[in-house]
């Protein structure tokens, strides 16, 4: 069923390189996500939360490899609608439309509650021990994304990539990468308050570039991870220059 002889090929390695890179990069807007929601746990639950998160996607993303058969009946048709005179042709209604609309509504509405909540200034409270998220209501939450992002990824792998054992292989590699570093990158998201907007802002454009594929819109995605790449080097430029900016006697108070 599954050809291990497969490794012995340089294509191979090629191959699953190459869709260990995608899926780091698909990856990413799910640390984000995890980072975000676990913030909302106690200190020192947070890491243990990250871990079960990421832990997750990886059963969902190996258990969908296995089932490529049911994702392909995924697309086809479960009914049509109407035909509405905007429509150009008849609109079939797929399994997957249904998952990516349920996951991309899920991640706006999500993604604009933050927003309002540290607009609101959520921060103070926290810092004056506000009331913390529970352990199951994060896992909760992390599982109906890691659905959405699992079933988007494993489309892409694929799409690049025809023998299911390097799909799993390269999956195994990105979330041990993914892993390793969902500490840092959720501390450094955490700890800059303008960081955490933008990432915000972020799940809302891949929120709604779900729905648009829900409703057969392509969206280029090169497009769209560029705007996301650009605005974050112009936020790390601003907060590299509010650094140098500051008084001499707040920069160096640490060594007072």
């Amino acid at each position: 069923m599954y050809d291990f002889g497969a490794f012995a090929h340089a294509a191979t390695w090629v191959s699953l390189l190459t869709l260990t890179f995608m899926e780091i990069v698909l990856g990413i807007d799910n640390i984000i996500f995890i980072s975000i929601v676990v913030n909302r746990l106690p200190k020192e639950l947070q890491a243990r939360g990250r871990t079960i998160g990421l832990l997750l996607a990886l059963m969902f993303r190996i258990g969908l490899l296995l089932s490529i058969s049911w994702i392909v009946s995924l697309r086809n048709p479960l009914f049509h609608l109407p035909d509405f005179p905007w429509l150009d042709q008849p609109f079939g209604v797929t399994g997957r439309d249904l998952i990516l609309l349920a996951g991309g509504l899920f991640l706006m509405y999500k993604s604009t509650t933050e927003i309002h909540t540290k607009l609101q200034g959520e921060e103070e409270d926290e810092a004056g021990g506000g009331p913390k998220a529970t352990m199951m209501s994060v896992i909760l939450q992390i599982i109906v994304i890691d659905i959405v992002f699992s079933f988007d990824s494993i489309l892409t792998a694929v799409g690049l990539v025809d023998n299911v054992l390097v799909m799993i292989a390269a999956v195994i590699c990105a979330m041990g990468i993914m892993l390793s570093f969902s500490g840092a990158v959720a501390n450094f998201v955490n700890n800059n308050p303008t960081i955490k907007m933008l990432a915000l802002s972020f799940l809302i454009m891949i929120g709604f570039m779900l729905v648009m594929e829900a409703a057969h819109k392509e969206v280029e995605k090169g497009y769209l991870y560029f705007a996301m790449a650009f605005s974050l080097v112009v936020e790390l430029l601003n907060l590299r220059l509010r650094k140098k900016s500051k008084p001499v006697h707040l920069r160096d108070s640490k060594f007072d």
